[in-house]
């Protein structure tokens, strides 16, 4: 086991710290390392946690400090410490409410994180901005604390009291008559709604609720590569916990506009373009629809209906690796519906060469028909 750190040391205080600056100091160091704030190592911020809640036990209780100053760690032996390595995160915010209710709601006596609402909003993207990826501008309303009380409910000036109900607790214990007698079960306090807290003296702003609906604004990353229906969840952009700020997260579903030109399959794209008769016998050059703007193909002579043109890497890029999709260019020869007098006189004698010169194709099909009638 790694040897303890000095208690002043993990708080950062002085030997000379009053009772208000080590509760401020550890109020700090816990918000930045609760679990859902601290963006390292989990494991680290945990053991950070841990330790902090150790040495604030310790120096917030004047008898369990006398003994530490002289006698170091060995001083608290038998003085019936806790054991917070081996402590989950529920316990140690049970334990130290009044700390974390101030802290804009890390916890409550119920042991455990209370989360805000989540939200739903719809990004609405072009095939363009998936090729691309973008940074989307989005503005919503939600509930959030109120700017007269603070999110307290209470008027300015005043605070909350502790529930007389619950004591604090926020839930109370139930009797119920069953098949098998009377049982006990837990449920939130009636009278605090599981608060903990009552108001007496109500915000004017808020009516005592502690929350008022705000237009939000910001901008979300969309990844490149992003399918229809994907969620990007943008945490705590949500609505505030019960009792603070623990926000919920904000869900941007996304959803894909149709593209003109376009269709998409998995990473790749799919066009199709009409080409004319002369075009699919002779062969060509034609420009075709990309994300990245129009692009010349070459069609080979002889080209059937339905055939594709592979371009190699102009699809969509992968979400996971980045590597592009391909874009399939389908040809359907397109017939004139009207012809001018020398066009028809032009296939007309074009249509006379087709006995003597059959397409191998044709040649095939005829063969099975006459042999199929005979």
């Amino acid at each position: 086991m790694p040897e303890k750190r000095d208690y002043y040391e993990v708080l950062g205080v002085s030997r000379t710290a009053g009772a208000h600056e080590i509760k401020r100091a550890y109020r700090k160091g816990a918000l930045k390392y609760h679990p859902d704030n601290y963006k390292g190592d989990k494991v680290e911020g945990e053991e950070r946690f841990k330790e902090l809640a150790e040495a604030y036990e310790v120096l917030s209780d004047s008898v369990k400090r006398n003994r530490y100053d002289q006698y170091g760690h060995a001083g608290l032996e038998g003085s019936g410490m806790h054991d917070f390595r081996n402590m989950g995160f529920g316990d140690i915010f049970s334990m130290f409410q009044d700390i974390f209710g101030q802290m804009g709601g890390m916890g409550n006596r119920r042991g455990h994180v209370d989360h805000g609402e989540d939200l739903q909003i719809e990004v609405e993207l072009s095939l363009e901005q998936v090729d691309t990826g973008v940074d989307e501008p989005l503005e919503f309303t939600r509930m959030d604390l109120c700017d007269e009380c603070s999110g307290s409910g209470a008027k300015r000036g005043t605070e909350p009291i502790r529930c007389e109900t619950c004591n604090g607790y926020g839930q109370v214990q139930q009797q119920e008559s069953g098949f098998f007698g009377m049982s006990v079960r837990v449920v939130a306090c009636p009278k605090c709604k599981g608060r903990g807290t009552t108001v007496t003296d109500p915000c004017s702003a808020c009516r005592g609720s502690g929350r008022a609906r705000k237009k939000r604004v910001l901008t979300v990353h969309i990844p490149a590569g992003v399918s229809n229906g994907q969620v990007i969840r943008v945490r705590g952009e949500g609505g505030p916990g019960q009792d603070g700020t623990m926000r919920g997260d904000l869900h941007c579903y996304v959803r894909i506009k149709p593209h003109p030109l376009l269709v998409r399959n998995g990473n790749d794209l799919v066009c199709q373009v009409p080409i004319a008769f002369s075009q699919a016998a002779l062969g060509g050059k034609i420009q075709v629809p990309t994300l990245s703007g129009s692009h010349e193909i070459n069609i080979p002579a002889g080209s059937q209906n339905g055939d594709v043109i592979t371009l190699k890497g102009r699809g969509l890029p992968s979400l996971r690796s980045g590597r592009r999709g391909d874009q399939h260019v389908q040809v359907f020869i397109e017939v004139p519906r009207k012809l001018t007098r020398h066009q028809t006189e032009l296939l007309k004698e074009y249509a006379e060469t087709e006995q003597v010169d059959v397409t191998p194709q044709r040649k095939g099909f005829l063969d099975k028909l006459k042999k199929y009638f005979s």
